[in-house]
């Protein structure tokens, strides 16, 4: 199955890499000795992970985000976010349409946007955030955080990677052990065997902070039609037999095509996979419609990611049915002990501090 690219081949990637690595350690230290790192008066969940590309941190955020609100929690979402064009981004817009009650900064200071955030939450007279969800925050260390969730993809051990720009590490394995959780994902995707052989090497090189706390997988609840408003949502089944195209600008293209073929239950007809967030250009939608025409497509499956850039695509332009997978979160192990890390992370009282003035708003000192 495809996989990102490193960006430069071995003989010039590797020494690269030690530069990387020499870095990153430096960058490191900086932050473990606290200068930079703007500590909020509400609690921080960071979501994140050692490598480039998939591990599966946007469904990870939902759960997240349910269990806090559940609680009686008001979060916020903080993320870079990669822009999908006009507006949001392809993640935020997931969100936005998951949560519409819940705030969502998404730019690259996220700092700066948080502080505009409680400012005018502050001003306002509704509810004000009380917690906050990092996006993609394990190497986002200028925000402190209470608890730091490392996402690992079992299908791509880090430690058989190798660092930027040689492989697709963005932090050495060690980086694990500042982790307060370790989430396994795409367990479904792997033996027994390799997940065993992974969660060791994990336990390893955490030592006393511990070993994996939860293992979960990523399982289709139904698959959508239609554009919001008249959208229907049809059983995984119903993909059975149909000569399926599929296509994905994700970060790590693998397991999702893997699902595709099994919900199918045949080999993909095709499969068009882009690089990572695609705008999906009219060139490209091109592509996609005459594909499907050429193999005879009865179905084209995209992930709910790319429906974000595709939806606006006239219906009928389309040969054949475009559907997209509800994607969640599935725990063979460690569910009750990671809603436990959350919900705990969740009340603890932080004191502000930070480099930034006092905004004066009562939210954060930064």
């Amino acid at each position: 199955m495809p996989s990102p690219k490193p960006p430069l081949p071995a003989p010039l990637g590797v020494p690269l890499s030690w530069l990387y690595r020499a870095a990153i350690g430096h960058i490191n230290r900086r932050f473990d000795r606290g200068r930079g790192v703007v500590t909020f008066d509400r609690p921080v969940i960071s979501v994140g992970n050692l490598s480039v590309g998939g591990t599966g941190k946007t469904p990870m955020v939902r759960q997240i985000v349910r269990w806090l609100l559940d609680a009686g929690h008001r979060p916020c979402i903080a993320m870079r976010g990669y822009a999908a064009g006009d507006g949001l981004s392809d993640e935020a817009q997931l969100y936005s349409a998951a949560f519409p009650t819940v705030p969502i900064v998404a730019q690259a200071n996220r700092t700066l946007g948080l502080i505009r955030l409680f400012a005018s939450e502050h001003e306002s007279d509704g509810e004000h955030s009380d917690c906050i969800v990092l996006d993609d925050g394990f190497q986002h260390r200028q925000i402190a955080r209470t608890l730091d969730i490392v996402l690992i993809d079992a299908t791509r051990s880090p430690f058989a990677d190798r660092l930027l720009p040689a492989g697709f590490l963005r932090e050495p394995v060690e980086s694990l052990r500042r982790a307060g959780a370790v989430v396994m994902t795409h367990a479904e995707a792997v033996s027994e065997a390799d997940l065993s052989s992974l969660i060791a090497q994990v336990e390893k090189v955490r030592g006393e902070r511990g070993g994996v706390d939860a293992v979960c997988g990523h399982e289709w609840s139904g698959l959508a039609v239609g554009t919001e408003g008249i959208e229907n949502i049809r059983p995984t089944a119903s993909l059975a037999g149909k000569r399926v195209l599929a296509v994905c600008a994700i970060g790590n293209p693998g397991p999702f095509l893997r699902t595709v073929e099994r919900a199918s239950g045949t080999p993909l007809v095709d499969s068009i996979v882009l690089r990572d967030h695609d705008p999906y250009r009219e060139e490209t939608v091109d592509r996609i419609v005459t594909t499907a025409k050429r193999i005879g497509a009865g179905v084209i499956v995209v992930t709910e990611k790319d429906w974000v850039k595709l939806r606006h695509v006239a219906a009928e332009r389309w040969p054949c049915e475009v559907v997209r997978p509800r994607l969640e979160v599935t725990f063979d192990r460690g569910v009750e002990i990671l809603r436990a890390l959350v919900l705990e992370a969740a009340i603890t009282t932080e004191e502000p501090t930070g480099a930034l003035e006092d905004q004066g708003n009562g939210t954060a000192k930064v």
